[in-house]
């Protein structure tokens, strides 16, 4: 896997088409981490190859390429986000990974996920593929996207 040669910042990466994950950027730009600590970019416009992700991987889950050009996904990749933060975001980042916390914070990434064209900045276009392949938003799954 390639490192991020020339960036020695880490990437958080995102569903560019869906609104409550594009919401969910800016709330990470602008709060999370106004001083540009690391970049947040749609997957759409990433070079994917150089870290080793596919498109099925990032729309699957967000995705955290850190500065030594490991990757972590879904609440994994939230709590990068997070612990790379303002001082004030990164003890919750940590915490998002302690073990027990990090079970319940990946089940509450699957359901958010699952759940996002229902949620503030999410449009029916943001429902997983399982729910709008079906016609049957509000049917729960286990494929988690984000």
């Amino acid at each position: 896997m390639d490192q991020l040669t020339g960036n020695e910042r880490g990437l958080l990466i995102f569903d560019g088409d869906c609104g409550f994950c594009t919401t969910s950027a800016r709330f990470a730009t602008r709060w999370v981490d106004r001083r540009r600590r690391y970049d947040v970019e749609p997957w759409q416009q990433v070079d994917l190859e150089r870290f080793d992700l596919t498109e099925a991987d990032c729309i699957e889950a967000a995705q955290f390429v850190r500065r030594d050009g490991t990757v972590v996904a879904a609440h994994l990749a939230i709590a990068e986000g997070l612990k790379h933060g303002a001082p004030l975001w990164r003890p919750l980042g940590h915490l998002v990974t302690l073990p027990g916390i990090s079970w319940l914070a990946g089940r509450v990434y699957t359901w958010v996920a699952d759940h996002r064209y229902a949620l503030p900045g999410g449009t029916p276009a943001c429902a997983p593929t399982h729910l709008s392949d079906s016609g049957v938003a509000g049917d729960s799954g286990s494929v988690s996207v984000g």
